[in-house]
């Protein structure tokens, strides 16, 4: 039976099948939901091999010491509105079975989003603000939390033409987004621990456009992205789209009897 995220009005939804809560208005969205009017500015930069392992978990392998920082502005999107978000991507596989993008930090100002990613994708969901604005003949990508711009990149206003599968082929792709998920029971006991794989689906890239970029970090500890320190800017890519999130794919249960098979499997 399909969630249901609301009942009819006046009525509450079903307890043994709403999607979130409260059940009279539920924060996160049943999928699929569709993003429109999203713009976005992408950031590449090279760190330490030390740093990517040291972020990653265990059967995650890293692919590549670049490191991707997708700055959106959520122009339009279904149930939960205009928000800015920060995701950022290291190159990974899960051997034998995924390779993608794995996500150590991610940051936005939706209480909808937020709680979607955390207990839904199992996202690394924090409350900050990302933003992505034109300063004169510069785009500006800011990421601030605790009142400290703990990222800012730029990169020159619509210079040259791009591709996004140039900065895949450049760096790592980026398409499958792999995240670790971790939900505690109230009294302590593990109730999920999983690695969890999404993918963007129905993209359409209006435009997009690229360039080099400057990359500068401040140390947060709420917000760490210090701990990928920058050795090496890449180009910048300025994008606008549209996608929907539909269901996504639990790869590797930490708690199964055997955590490497697949949920059918196990």
């Amino acid at each position: 039976m399909n969630p249901t995220p609301s009942g009819q009005p006046g009525h509450l939804a079903d307890p043994l099948h709403a999607w979130s809560t409260p059940l009279a208005a539920p924060l996160s969205a049943p999928f699929p939901f569709t993003f429109r009017d999203v713009t976005v500015l992408t950031l590449s930069y090279r760190t330490t091999a030390e740093a990517v392992r040291r972020l990653m978990p265990a059967p995650l392998v890293p692919t590549s010491d670049w490191v991707l920082v997708h700055l959106y502005n959520m122009g339009d999107v279904e149930w939960l509105g205009r928000y800015g978000e920060c995701n950022v991507m290291l190159g990974a596989e899960l051997p034998g079975r995924a390779q993608g993008g794995f996500s150590p930090f991610l940051f936005l100002n939706s209480d909808g989003g937020l709680a979607q990613g955390r207990e839904v994708h199992g996202q690394p969901k924090k409350w900050a603000n990302p933003r992505v604005e034109t300063r004169g003949d510069l785009i500006v990508g800011v990421l601030e939390r605790n009142g400290i711009d703990v990222l800012t990149g730029t990169m020159p206003y619509k210079h040259h033409r791009g591709d996004l599968a140039d900065l895949k082929r450049a760096t790592f792709d980026f398409s499958l987004n792999l995240n670790y998920k971790v939900v505690p029971q109230i009294d302590g006991r593990d109730a999920l621990r999983q690695l969890t794989s999404r993918r963007l689906k129905a993209l359409t890239v209006f435009e997009c456009w690229t360039d080099q970029c400057s990359v500068e970090i401040r140390p947060n500890m709420q917000a760490p992205l210090h701990l990928l320190p920058v050795l090496e800017t890449g180009n910048s890519y300025y994008w606008r789209a549209e996608f929907t999130l539909e269901r996504g794919e639990i790869l590797h249960d930490y708690l199964a009897p055997n955590p490497g098979a697949s949920p059918a499997q196990s």
